[in-house]
């Protein structure tokens, strides 16, 4: 019914970064649609895999006890990581401009 306090703060570190990358695909939706470059496609699909590998493993290993997870924790991280970089390649992108008819 409860977890212990290891277990809680595993839980929080997953909800807490669940949470930033879900604002980083709001700045990745708002740069995609201002550049439409293909970084920012990779971003966002690196931010959708780091949390359910970083936030999802995290909760996992928080909730059902299932400690070989911690193992693919990481694997989340270097998505994250990939999809910052992405994210401030997509910015450098030149905005479109918008073609005559």
């Amino acid at each position: 019914n409860s977890l212990d306090p290891a277990e809680l703060a595993a839980y929080e570190t997953g909800a807490r970064y669940h949470m930033y990358h879900a604002l980083g695909l709001l700045a990745v939706a708002w740069v995609h649609s201002r550049a439409h470059s293909p970084a920012t496609v990779a971003a966002a699909w690196c931010f959708v895999l780091g949390t359910v590998l970083f936030s999802g493993s995290l909760y996992a290993l928080a909730v059902l006890h299932l400690s070989w997870l911690g193992a693919v924790t990481p694997l989340g991280g270097v998505g994250f990581i990939v999809g910052w970089i992405c994210l401030a390649v997509g910015l450098a992108t030149p905005p479109i401009r918008p073609q005559p008819y």
